[in-house]
């Protein structure tokens, strides 16, 4: 068989352009490796790149979808894994096909002990959430973190980590149900900011004083009431915009707490040994339960659209997963 199924996206913007499309199987090239995909995993970045919003531009028709688990079938030269390795990767567009190009210096290793619908949730979430606490900053024991839409994939992912770090985790959501869901994973505090006043409730759990991380993958109004929420040389860590509003820091805000805000930013290309580290990490606290994914995987190939929409219309907890090879 040298024939797949693929998602494209092509002229027609948007996830109601996506089209179901027959095409070659790829080959590898040098350090390149061709993975069988058992499941893909759905990020807010793929909803940008197909509406042509995102940094990255892919040239069109283009296969989305940046976070796979599968099973190498095919090596290009010079790669150091070999046929039949179970793998999860990040990669920059070309996930949500029945085969995908995977870079060999992207790939974490991944034993027969995670299923792929849950190994699948590492290389982007989780690896978001470590690089945000342990690298841009450096949560400790007894600190006190803030993280917004804590039922997402990322926030999650963050409550789970800062859980095992030991800090006093407080947290946001959009529904009752969510913010229960934050509670169940470790956070102390999660406020439904659709109906609370979440700036207040923060700074009275601690007594005026704020906290010290701020985990922001929203941006817009709440990245400026965050700053109100800050301790004194707090640290506000701006993982996204998924409000599709970016703020305006106003300075003054960080001047007056001796504050930063940081962006959290990473590629393998600048940062390979702080992610072959990181896989590593997130592999071993996967196997001494520490985390675990909290997915939504009821999805098949064919409802990939359906998934996207939930995803924007933020219909979903935890991570969405697209099953494609059984």
């Amino acid at each position: 068989m040298n024939k797949m199924f693929t998602w494209q996206s092509a002229d027609h913007l948007g996830i109601d352009g996506l089209a179901q499309v027959e095409l070659p199987i790829p080959e590898p090239g040098n350090k390149e490796l061709l993975v069988k995909v058992k499941a893909a995993a759905l990020n807010y970045s793929d909803i940008l790149m197909i509406s042509d919003k995102y940094q990255i531009k892919p040239p069109r028709p283009f296969t989305p979808g940046q976070e796979v688990a599968g099973i190498i079938i095919e090596v290009g030269e010079g790669s150091s894994l070999n046929i039949g390795r179970r793998i999860a990767s990040k990669i920059n567009w070309g996930g949500f096909a029945e085969y995908a190009i995977v870079r060999n210096d992207m790939v974490i290793a991944i034993p027969e002990s995670i299923p792929f619908t849950e190994a699948v949730t590492l290389p982007v979430a989780y690896t978001t959430a470590m690089v945000a606490l342990t690298q841009t900053a450096n949560l400790q024991a007894g600190d006190s973190v803030l993280i917004h839409a804590a039922a997402g994939g990322v926030g999650l992912a963050a409550v789970q980590i800062a859980r095992h770090i030991g800090a006093s985790i407080f947290a946001t959501a959009g529904s009752d149900e969510k913010c229960r869901l934050a509670e169940e994973q470790g956070a102390d505090l999660a406020i439904n900011y659709r109906h609370q006043d979440w700036r207040s409730m923060i700074l009275d759990a601690t007594e005026g004083k704020g906290v010290n991380v701020i985990l922001d993958s929203v941006g817009g109004d709440i990245t400026l009431e965050s700053l109100r929420c800050l301790s004194w040389q707090g640290e506000l860590l701006i993982v996204g915009f998924s409000s599709g509003e970016i703020p305006e820091i106003p300075a003054h805000r960080l001047l007056l707490k001796r504050a930063s805000a940081k962006g959290v930013y990473w590629n393998h290309d600048r940062n390979q040994s702080m992610l072959d580290t990181i896989g590593c990490q997130l592999v071993e606290m996967y196997q001494s339960y520490v985390i675990r994914p909290i997915k939504q995987d009821h999805y098949g190939f064919k409802d990939l659209p359906q998934a996207l929409w939930d995803l924007s219309n933020r219909n979903s907890v935890g991570k969405l997963v697209v099953k494609i090879g059984e």
